[in-house]
């Protein structure tokens, strides 16, 4: 059965050159054509209840010691749960310390942070609540003002049978942002759909480029979610202020190592790199053409590629092919 059966469809235009195409419309956890399934943890299994109260959550600035501050102040949906800023405003407009990535498809993530020590969604949302510089704030506290809200110990209830507490909150958080499923680029149309037309001859030779031995970017930024989730020097400084993984291990051969983000919705998500320090797409493909500075930590794989100014226009063709447009209008995901 052919997903037009499946799913209703809408119109969507993918760029001033192509006609209009049809696209399918999922609906709420629907698994895109391509992804796997997604795998909960034991006691946090998928239910409405659950996501309708992580979703009031991650829009609920009761969550930052100063009232101000909620999970979707640094990841917006219309930028796919990222942040426009170098690094986000915390608590009391602190200035954080890292650029805020996308939240899209974080149910994929073996592990969180950049520096990858958390090994779940649920003991990651304690990072940004407890830090200075984020929420500022102190878990128990919150369990304590949402008890005092009739309409949250109704639905912490209703979603996991208990009180407002540590682990209903970090647990319905948890659920929502599992939900972040973007799988419906022109890349995805292309090729996980079969609709011929969904790329540009640009993007094609982008994509070519992309996974060729020469630009070798897809030994990084593989598979279906752009990251193989492994830790990389890509050479952006000589001396880093910021030791990436070597701040959880203490090894110094993880000085400067960061976790391979997901190149899904690059298009939005800019500022680049860990610190926001690049501010256009096109600058971070220059990156990459000039090979980087020389860090002692620096992938082998990066090296001057010399990319032409065809090629720089192709790479970026089709890293804009990574946009989803339906995922940053699904109004599911709106306060």
């Amino acid at each position: 059965m052919s997903y037009i059966v499946l799913f209703s469809i809408l119109a969507f235009s993918c760029s001033d050159e192509m006609a209009n195409i049809d696209i399918p419309n999922l609906q709420l956890m629907e698994i895109p054509e391509g992804f796997p399934e997604i795998v909960y943890p034991e006691g946090n299994e998928y239910s409405t209840a659950r996501w309708e109260l992580g979703k009031k959550l991650f829009y609920d600035p009761i969550l930052s010691k100063d009232g101000e501050v909620s999970c979707a102040s640094c990841h917006k949906p219309d930028l796919a749960f990222s942040d426009d800023r170098p690094v986000s405003l915390g608590s009391d407009g602190m200035l954080g310390t890292r650029n805020s990535p996308s939240l899209a498809n974080v149910a994929y993530h073996p592990y969180f942070t950049r520096e990858g020590g958390l090994p779940t969604l649920e003991m990651q949302i304690l990072v940004p609540i407890q830090e200075h510089n984020e929420f500022n704030n102190n878990i128990v506290l919150i369990a304590e003002d949402l008890s005092k809200i009739p309409e949250y110990v109704e639905m912490a209830a209703m979603a996991y049978d208990q009180e407002p507490n540590a682990f209903v909150i970090t647990r319905a958080l948890a659920q929502f942002e599992r939900s972040l499923i973007s799988g419906q680029s022109d890349y995805d149309l292309k090729h996980n759909y079969d609709i011929q037309d969904a790329m540009t001859a640009s993007a094609l030779r982008g994509q070519e480029l992309f996974e060729s031995d020469r630009a070798a970017c897809s030994n990084c930024h593989a598979g279906f979610n752009f990251t193989d989730y492994s830790f990389q020097n890509n050479g952006l400084y000589d001396e880093y202020l910021d030791n990436g993984r070597e701040r959880l291990t203490q090894e110094p051969s993880d000085s400067a190592l960061f976790k391979v983000p997901s190149l899904r919705n690059v298009q939005l998500t800019g500022p680049y790199m860990h610190d926001g320090s690049i501010e256009r797409l096109a600058d971070v493909i220059e990156h990459y053409s000039n090979g980087g500075s020389d860090h002692v930590n620096k992938s082998p794989l990066i090296q001057p590629l010399l990319f032409t100014n065809s090629e720089k226009t192709d790479l970026l063709a089709f890293l804009e092919s990574l946009t989803d447009q339906r995922f940053i209008t699904n109004k599911n995901f709106f306060k």
